[in-house]
């Protein structure tokens, strides 16, 4: 996976295989998707001239999902109560199964990888998904074993689907926009402003102060202000 300015563009691109996603700017006000593939046999249909529009149709679909995915991942979303029914129990097919502890980095890495192979033409095998989470953690432990359990754990949370008899694995759109929201909550919202709330002021500000900046800094001074109504007391970091 890619994504680099070019030429003036902005440019993302995404493979899978012999297939490829892309999207890029062209112009100043369009901002263009496509789908290309490099040998039609990864299409898994007949590849003769007359079939030209069933390849046309299957790539058009691999843009659609695409687009789908990325506006997902874009926009987060988290229902009510998902925060305190995630860790339970869930069933997943006839067999119980555990809920997920995103304090674990490996239910993370789970998370994250299932979100990167959203867009999978197709969907992703318990192969596909072992590597993603191995390039993640940077880390050849995690076994396909392991995989296969995690992917259990999502199924059981409703965060991914295993259509019929299919070895393929599929996240839903509104499973995307949950997982893209708890992640981000996780890495960008709770862990920063804990981390803030230890430092009694920040250093110097950077040269570049964004939007986001702000607000951190004023969720920073609010946070150390709620604690200490409450009675929260937090250590500092150290030197």
């Amino acid at each position: 996976m890619t994504g680099k300015p070019r030429d003036g563009l902005s440019w993302f691109r995404i493979s899978f295989g012999r297939l490829q996603l892309k999207a890029y700017t062209k112009g100043e006000h369009v901002l263009r998707f496509e789908a290309t593939v490099h040998n039609t046999k990864e299409l898994r249909c007949r590849r003769s001239l007359e079939y030209f529009e069933e390849i046309i149709t299957r790539l058009a679909g691999m843009a659609d999902r695409f687009a789908t995915t990325l506006d997902c991942a874009d926009i987060g979303f988290l229902p009510d109560g998902v925060l305190d029914e995630l860790p339970l129990p869930a069933q997943a097919g006839a067999r119980r199964i555990a809920g997920l502890d995103l304090n674990k980095p490996r239910i993370r890495a789970a998370l994250a990888a299932a979100l990167a192979l959203a867009p999978a033409p197709g969907g992703f095998t318990v192969s596909d998904f072992t590597a993603k989470v191995r390039h993640l953690i940077r880390h050849d432990g995690y076994t396909t074993r392991q995989a296969s359990y995690d992917l259990r754990k999502l199924r059981g949370k409703g965060l991914t689907d295993k259509p019929g008899r299919t070895r393929r694995y599929h996240v839903p759109p509104q499973a995307a926009r949950t997982i893209a929201a708890l992640l981000a909550l996780r890495d960008h919202v709770i862990a920063p402003i804990l981390a803030g709330v230890r430092s009694p002021r920040t250093g110097r500000k950077p040269k570049i102060w964004t939007a986001v900046d702000r607000d951190y800094e004023t969720l920073r001074i609010g946070m150390q202000t709620l604690f200490r109504h409450v009675g929260i007391e937090t250590l500092p970091s150290a030197a």
